[in-house]
């Protein structure tokens, strides 16, 4: 298949970033399986779309039977898949101590081990077809964690982080690519209520916290520096690169706070470099 025409497999795709890409992907000539919880509310939001380049899914990320059976209709559609783009997620705002076992354990299951079951269902096709590129969109709070109240979401994604790397290094001599996509704050829906989880039972002595979580609500939404079209750009460049990156990082913002936290380790190694190596047995 042509750099022009690929078959890509978009989760998470009614909006945000997910949205945006989809509706540019079909621009270009590319064939599009996309995945939302409501299949009808997926369609309306992409719009007129050609109906052999097109395939809405309705998919529970939590259900492996369901993320193989919309695996399997796109496979049935298009005969194959080229891209995979894990971008199904949402995030939680509360601090550790505030958010239940309920909470935090919803977050990984929708975050985490729903990329999973997409992950464990298209490389048994990516592999027969020796080729294929996976696209696990995580945060730069997959990278720094210095963020007060977002504890539980950057776990979800520091473990996207992980397990991409040992992803692509697993899937490597199949011919097959893994990018870990680290975005900072893109003007999406990622902040308004139907994508930000808040804890139940918030605990007000965390002021930092609640300041974080009134600065997200009220002050970075819509104001958010990232623009999904750019960002989607990138994502198609990357796809089509004989040489893609293990790890991208979308956003000036993400660029500094990944530097930041690069040489905040650096620091850290030096100053305590004795210590560090002064552990092992000795002769």
């Amino acid at each position: 298949m042509s750099t022009q025409s690929k078959v890509w497999f978009v989760t998470g795709a009614s909006k945000g970033l997910g949205l945006t890409l989809v509706k540019k992907l079909l621009s270009l000539g590319h064939s599009v399986a996309a995945t939302s919880r409501n299949a009808d509310e997926l369609t309306k939001a992409v719009g007129d779309t050609p109906a052999n380049s097109f395939l809405a899914l309705a998919m529970n990320l939590k259900s492996e039977d369901s993320v193989a059976e919309a695996v399997n209709k796109t496979i049935e559609k298009f005969n194959r898949i080229d891209v995979v783009v894990n971008n199904a997620g949402y995030g939680l705002l509360g601090a550790l101590e505030e958010l239940s076992e309920a909470e935090a354990r919803d977050n990984f299951e929708v975050n985490v081990f729903g990329s999973l079951n997409v992950i464990r269902q298209v490389l048994p096709q990516l592999r027969k077809q020796q080729s294929g590129h996976i696209l696990n969109i995580a945060s730069i709070g997959g990278f720094s964690g210095n963020y007060p109240g977002f504890g539980i979401y950057c776990a979800t994604k520091f473990a996207v982080h992980g397990f991409t790397e040992s992803l692509a290094a697993e899937v490597k001599e199949f011919g097959i690519h893994a990018t870990v996509v680290s975005p900072g704050y893109f003007r999406t829906e990622f902040l308004t209520s139907g994508s930000m989880g808040t804890p139940q039972n918030p605990i007000a002595e965390y002021t930092a916290v609640r300041q974080s979580q009134q600065f997200h609500e009220q002050d970075m939404n819509n104001n958010q520096a990232g623009d999904p079209e750019k960002a989607s750009d990138v994502m198609i460049e990357v796809a089509s690169s004989p040489n893609p990156p293990l790890h991208l990082f979308l956003g000036q913002d993400a660029y500094d706070v990944a530097y930041a936290k690069i040489e905040a380790v650096k620091t850290d190694l030096e100053n305590w470099k004795q210590q560090t190596i002064s552990t092992g047995f000795t002769n």
